[in-house]
C-alpha cells in the first residue's frame, strides 16, 4: 500500500488536486469537472488497487479542503470469484471508504453517498469479454455520482444545518456492496436510529431519464418528503425524471433497485436512490438503461472500457455528461437543505423520519 505522503505526490504529479470553485461557477460544473477528473486520472479503480486507493485519497483531500472532517476507512473483506470450469474460490480484498462530515445542532443524520469503485471482473468469463479491468474509466459509473456529491459538498460547506451531513464514497459496490455493508456494521444501534435518510447517486449519465426511487421499507411519510419532493423539485426545473413505475414485483412502484442503498434499505434506515435508466425497458428491473442502438447494442454500458468512458460518451450523447451533472445538483441542492433544516417553507422544518 502507498504511504499517505506518496499518494499526496503522485496525485500532485498528476495535476489532481483542483482547485474548489467559486459560487459563481455554473451549476453542475464543478460535479462534471471532477467527474472528468477521476475517470482520466484514476481508471480501473477496482476494490484495493492502487487507483482506488489513490481515489480515496484524492477525494479525502477534496473534502478536507472544503473544511469537512474526512478520513479513509479501509475495511477487509472478500467476494467470489468462478474460473472457466465453474469452479469458485474466495478472493479477499482491502477496500478504501472516504468520509467526510458535519455535524448539526441536532443529533440526526443525512447521509449522500457514491460509489468510487469500478467493476472488477468476477469470473474468467467477465474477462473474456473484457469487462471491468484496469482501462475502464467508469464516468457513469460512478465518477459522475462522486462528481455530484462532491458539488453539493462544496455548496453546502458554509450552510448552517440542523442536522448533520455525511458525504461517504463507498467502495466494493461492484463486489456485492462490500463498502456499504461494513458501514452499516460499523454502526452503533443509536447511529442507525439517528440516520434519517442515505441518498444514493449512481449511474446518472447513460440512462434516458432520471429516476428517484424509494427503498421499499422507507415510510410513506418519508417518501413524501424525499422522493415526491426530488419529482416536484425536477418537473419545476424541467427536467424529465419519474419513478420506478412498479413492472418488477420483486421492486414495486416507486422503489429502488439493486445498489449500495439496498443495504441500508434492508436494515429499515429511509433511502433515496438517484439513477438515469429505463425502467420500462427489457427485464423492467431498471438494469437496461436505454434503447438498444448502434452505439449501445445492449442498451447499456455497464461495466464496458469501451463504452462507459468520457470520450465515447461525449460523441454518443453530446453534452450529456454536463447535462445530467447540472439536473442532478439543481434538484438535490435545494432538497438535502430542506432535509437537513436550512431551507424556509412548507418542508424546512419538518423532521424526515420513521
Amino acid at each position: 500500500m502507498f504511504a499517505p505522503l506518496c499518494r499526496r505526490l503522485f496525485c500532485l504529479a498528476l495535476g489532481a488536486c483542483i482547485s474548489a470553485p467559486s459560487f459563481a461557477a455554473p451549476t453542475g460544473s464543478f460535479a462534471s469537472e471532477q467527474a472528468r477528473h477521476i475517470a482520466t486520472y484514476f481508471p480501473g479503480r477496482m476494490t484495493g488497487t492502487p487507483a482506488e486507493m489513490l481515489t480515496a485519497d484524492y477525494l479525502r483531500q477534496q473534502f478536507a479542503a472544503m473544511g469537512y472532517e474526512s478520513d479513509i476507512r479501509t475495511f477487509n473483506s472478500r467476494y467470489i470469484y468462478t474460473d472457466r470450469n465453474h469452479r469458485q474460490s474466495w478472493r479477499k480484498v482491502t477496500g478504501s471508504t472516504v468520509i467526510a462530515a458535519r455535524e448539526g445542532s441536532d443529533p440526526q443524520q443525512i447521509v449522500v453517498m457514491a460509489h468510487l469503485d469500478t467493476y472488477a471482473p468476477l469470473s474468467d468469463e467477465d474477462s473474456a469479454h473484457n469487462l471491468g479491468g484496469l482501462t475502464l474509466q467508469g464516468i457513469d459509473d460512478n465518477a459522475l455520482g462522486v462528481g455530484v456529491m462532491l458539488e453539493l459538498a462544496e455548496k453546502l460547506r458554509d450552510v448552517p444545518i440542523r442536522y448533520g451531513i455525511r458525504f461517504i464514497a463507498t467502495s466494493g459496490e461492484e463486489q456485492g456492496r462490500l463498502g456499504a455493508k461494513n458501514l452499516l456494521e460499523r454502526m452503533t444501534p443509536e447511529q442507525r436510529k439517528n440516520t434519517l435518510l442515505v441518498i444514493n447517486l449512481d449511474n446518472l449519465a447513460v440512462g434516458d431519464r432520471l429516476y428517484f426511487n424509494s427503498g421499499k421499507n422507507t415510510p410513506e411519510a418519508v417518501r413524501k418528503l424525499t422522493r415526491d419532493r426530488a419529482l416536484t423539485l425536477a418537473h419545476r426545473w424541467g427536467v424529465p425524471a419519474a419513478s420506478n413505475p412498479g413492472l418488477n414485483a420483486a421492486y414495486p412502484k416507486g422503489t429502488a433497485c439493486c445498489s449500495d442503498a439496498d443495504v441500508f434499505d434492508s436494515a429499515g434506515i429511509p433511502v433515496l436512490s438517484v439513477e438515469a435508466t429505463n425502467w420500462s425497458l427489457g427485464k423492467k428491473d431498471g438494469y437496461q438503461q436505454r434503447a438498444k442502438s448502434r452505439t449501445f447494442p445492449e442498451g447499456t454500458s455497464w461495466h464496458d472500457p469501451r463504452l462507459d468512458n468520457q470520450q465515447y460518451l461525449d460523441k454518443a450523447l453530446p453534452g450529456r455528461i454536463d447535462l445530467r451533472g447540472r439536473e442532478v445538483v439543481n434538484v438535490m441542492l435545494p432538497l438535502v437543505r430542506e432535509l437537513a433544516g436550512t431551507a424556509k417553507g412548507a418542508n424546512g422544518n419538518k423532521k424526515v423520519g420513521k
